[in-house]
């Protein structure tokens, strides 16, 4: 694996597989740094839609078009992470058969030989992170805010955590004050999150004012945490790990 001083760039390439559509989809990225400045291209392509009717790509939440394509700058703290990535990544020996991705480190302008991470669901998803900082750096998207409202007997705590996947960083809010929290910190939270059950037939579209802990994930759904949000393992109590790392910010 090239040094990290003379590392210049890298490209991503990925392949859903056989993930049917409207889903399926590959992916290029290039990320090039050899003149200081990070510069990024993308491309998007979903794959065999041909096959589905408009009505079922939009019945599965997708438009038509939803290719895309970039060429445009990126902040530069994605050149740490990306290198930090490289050096820590153990590689397989063996090829990709069923969609993947594949990674090309480029060397003082070259590119090198064609790498497949051996934990490849942890490059995938740090894939997709670059694509999320590339739409948010395009004002395709705006950054995920989460928002978090704790109701005991005496108080109602509410708060939000913005995350910026273009510069890396990730702001807590309280009322007027804010502060930055760690990444890496965020992304396990954001794991936890995203893990349990989530009953949309329960959610509502203000946060409760009942005794309890509320949660907004971006969409503008509040759902009450334990009864909106539930464990899919039982032997797993990630709802009350959430509501703890929520506390642990909220007395900070």
């Amino acid at each position: 694996m090239p040094q990290n001083d003379t590392l210049t760039g890298i490209e991503l390439e990925f392949d859903s597989g056989f993930i049917p559509p409207p889903y399926s989809h590959v992916y290029r990225i290039s990320l090039d740094w050899s003149k200081g400045e990070l510069q990024a291209k993308l491309d998007l392509h979903y794959t065999d839609r041909e096959e589905l009717s408009e009505n079922e790509i939009l019945d599965e939440g997708f438009t038509p078009n939803d290719d895309y394509s970039y060429d445009g700058p990126l902040n530069n703290t994605w050149i740490k992470a990306i290198s930090e990535k490289l050096a820590n990544t153990k590689w397989s020996g063996k090829s990709l058969e069923e969609g993947g991705i594949i990674i090309k480190p480029i060397e003082s302008g070259n590119v090198g030989k064609v790498k497949v991470p051996a934990d490849q669901e942890d490059w995938i998803v740090f894939g997709q992170d670059i694509i999320q900082a590339i739409y948010e750096t395009s004002k395709k998207e705006a950054p995920l805010t989460i928002h978090y409202r704790l109701v005991d007997t005496e108080t109602i705590k509410d708060c939000f955590i913005t995350i910026r996947f273009s510069d890396r960083e990730v702001i807590f809010t309280e009322g007027n004050e804010t502060r930055k929290i760690n990444w890496e910190y965020t992304v396990q939270l954001m794991k936890l999150i995203f893990t349990p059950d989530y009953h949309y037939e329960l959610a509502k579209e203000e946060p409760g004012k009942k005794r309890g802990a509320y949660i907004e994930c971006g969409d503008g759904l509040w759902h009450e945490l334990g009864k909106g949000v539930v464990n899919i393992d039982p032997s797993n109590d990630v709802v009350k790990r959430i509501k703890e790392i929520f506390s642990d910010l909220l007395n900070d």
